[in-house]
């Protein structure tokens, strides 16, 4: 692999930068992602269409930029927080663009990341990048169902 290239995958899965952060790099990869997610909630047209795309780009380009990192990096390193970015915004699929559901999946999701139970950690067994991103999209998934049963059940919390 040409090593000109590595820098943009550096960039790409340490979330353009936050990853390198000196204090809770995945917190602050989860934060930076809600900054266009918030954008895209409360200002565009089928904003749940557009995060659904930006899952499924950045996770390819998470499994893809990991694989290619992982001789450099180590497996799984605290700079990767494209999973973070990713994992968050699954968990804000379809919950609505309101400050309670928002922080709601914000806290859910870096629980589930943290925590990882009900076989989260298995999934980071996984080879590679798919190792890597798999963890955080099953956070990802635990949240928004979660918050999707807790709106349900008390709908005026949105």
């Amino acid at each position: 692999m040409k090593s000109s290239a590595l820098p943009v995958w550096k960039l790409i899965v340490s979330g353009f930068g936050l990853g390198f952060s000196p204090v809770a790099p995945g917190t602050m990869g989860a934060l930076g992602a809600m900054v266009p997610a918030i954008l895209i909630l409360c200002y565009a047209p089928n904003p749940n269409l557009i995060l659904g795309s930006l899952v499924l780009v950045f996770t390819i380009l998470g499994i893809i930029g990991s694989n290619k990192l992982q001789h450099q990096w180590g497996k799984d390193p605290s700079r990767i927080v494209a999973d973070e970015m990713v994992g968050m915004w699954i968990s804000l699929l379809w919950i609505g663009a309101g400050w309670i559901p928002m922080i709601s999946a914000f806290i859910l999701f870096r629980f589930f990341d943290i925590v990882k139970p009900l076989g989260i950690r298995k999934t980071e067994q996984l080879p590679g990048g798919m190792g890597v991103m798999a963890d955080d999209i099953l956070a990802g998934i635990y949240a928004n169902l979660l918050l999707q049963i807790v709106f349900r059940i008390i709908p005026g919390l949105i």
